[in-house]
């Protein structure tokens, strides 16, 4: 039995649209709030992270600013072992930090770095004054059975330092609430000072967030299915009209055939002119596209300029801080002052220098020049080098010397960015076991090659030449482009004559370029 009849098609038609568009609205609405509540928690958790971090920073300042203290005491002609020790102990008694002033400093004598009964003695301790001057042991567990005391003196063993989350009470109460701690090793009085905060807030800023990130998306998935269902009406209006429509042309069909006979014969008259404009359409295509990938790309960059400043940044709080006590403690003399301005200085200096050099990355190039291939690299790795190794990823280099191309620079170095990005972003989501990404670079006899190797799991698209198509990604979350590698042949094989391959190894994915010699 057909279903389809000649006197029935607009109906079909109308009916199949409509199931159409409706079950494309109601799986973009489900994936829509899927991924709302996906953002929801990862931002929650984020918040979270972020939180301990600030404060570990700040327990951290306080801890290092009593050693800074104690070093520069030390530095004193009249120092006296004995004195300063019950000053550093005085001066721990009254320190308070934090939101509320109720975090504090403590420290304890070691005795036994192999631990025992009886491994430290508590000098200090504001908030258990009945431990004070009494021995104590590492075997002591918090409410969750975990033996904070063994974990931080293994730690400072090996390191001189640690952080610890533990439960504890809190200053003036009977509560028992989460806490992290720092514990550094003063060696020379084989003193362990410490400090730590409480992580209540984070418990109310979390639930605050919530609040605040739950309505946001309530907003958000209520304004989105209105859309949603609005656009569905429209559609299915649209899809009756366009249904009518296509029955009237059936039945106007006939008469139309000589005019679409007259139509084919324009067409051919007139081929030139559409072909031209076809083409210049697609080279405006083209140029929006390099447009789009050069924003990415400066997205990119920002992310890479903020993992550059990051260390630089804290350092500058440290020196701050530093300036910061010592002058509470009437402290600050000139040659700290000059000293510390200096550190700052050059501190600038840097992030400034950072600044030019993502700044000359993106100046324009009109004209082919001859270049050095390592320098190039080492452009491009200042950029990307220091985020490769945050992320624990092993770099093998094996160039070779003098190596000279012919081209525009900064867009070989765009094309080596780019799939140095796409190595290492393979290596994050695959989180492989000793990551790596090698670059060997050879003179041939006509031409140089360069290949980008990585054992990021390879390729799953097929054929593999796809993933140089547009709009094409193997990143996952949506979080590629697919723009990337497709301007990237474009450099490489119209604007330098050369070619951009690809292939999977054993262990990854293996780029090569070919550049002609000059």
């Amino acid at each position: 039995m057909k279903i389809i009849k000649k006197d029935n098609i607009s109906t079909v038609i109308i009916i199949s649209s409509m199931i159409i568009i409706s079950s494309l609205v109601l799986f973009t609405s489900y994936f829509f709030i899927s991924n709302q509540y996906n953002m929801f928690n990862r931002e929650i958790k984020d918040i979270k992270n972020t939180f301990i971090q600030s404060q570990k920073r700040e327990i951290q300042i306080e801890v290092d600013s009593v050693f800074e203290y104690i070093k520069y005491k030390r530095s004193l002609k009249n120092y006296n072992k004995v004195k300063l020790q019950n000053e550093i102990l005085d001066l721990i008694q009254h320190i308070r930090f934090g939101e509320n002033k109720n975090n504090y400093v403590f420290a304890y004598k070691i005795l036994n770095y192999n631990g025992g009964k009886r491994f430290a003695k508590m000098l200090i301790n504001p908030n258990r004054k009945d431990l004070v001057g009494k021995y104590i042991s590492d075997d002591y567990k918090d409410k969750n059975g975990k033996e904070f005391r063994k974990i931080f003196l293994k730690d400072i063993k090996k390191q001189g330092y640690s952080f610890v989350t533990y439960l504890y009470q809190k200053p003036d109460s009977y509560k028992i609430r989460p806490k992290v701690s720092y514990f550094k090793l003063y060696k020379k009085w084989d003193w362990v000072i410490a400090a730590g905060t409480y992580l209540d807030d984070i418990d109310i800023k979390i639930a605050q967030k919530k609040d605040e990130l739950k309505k946001k998306m309530y907003i958000d998935i209520t304004s989105s299915i209105f859309i949603f269902l609005l656009f569905s009406l429209f559609a299915n209006v649209l899809a009756i009209i366009l249904g009518k429509q296509i029955d009237k042309f059936f039945k106007e069909y006939n008469t139309k055939i000589l005019e679409k006979t007259n139509e084919l014969e324009r067409l051919n008259k007139t081929l030139e002119r559409r072909v031209f404009l076809e083409v210049q359409k697609r080279a405006e295509q083209e140029r929006l596209l390099i447009e789009k990938s050069k924003f990415i790309a400066l997205g990119e960059m920002i992310s890479n300029i903020a993992h550059q400043w990051r260390q630089p940044l804290s350092g500058l709080s440290a020196i701050i801080m530093n300036i910061k006590f010592r002058y509470s403690m009437g402290k600050l003399d000139e040659t700290t002052m000059i000293e510390k301005s200096k550190e700052a200085e050059r501190l600038l200096d840097y992030m400034s220098n950072t600044i030019e050099d993502f700044r000359n990355f993106f100046k324009p190039e009109k004209e082919k020049k001859e270049f050095n291939l390592n320098e190039s690299l080492d452009s491009v790795l200042g950029i990307i080098g220091k985020t490769i190794k945050n992320q624990n990823i092993e770099l093998n280099l094996n160039m070779e010397k003098d190596i000279l191309i012919f081209g525009y620079k900064n867009e070989l170095e765009q094309v080596l960015l780019n799939i140095l990005s796409n190595a290492k972003e393979a290596l994050i989501e695959t989180k492989r076991k000793n990551p790596y990404i090698g670059i060997r670079a050879k003179k041939e006899k006509n031409r140089y090659s360069i290949c980008i190797d990585d054992n990021g799991g390879g390729i799953n698209i097929k054929p593999i030449e796809k993933i140089f198509e547009p709009y094409i990604s193997t990143k996952a979350n949506a979080n590629g482009t697919g723009i990337g590698l497709y301007m990237s042949k474009i450099i490489i094989e119209k604007n330098m004559n050369g070619r951009l391959k690809v292939q999977n190894t054993r262990y990854g994915a293996r780029f090569s370029i070919i550049l002609p010699k000059m």
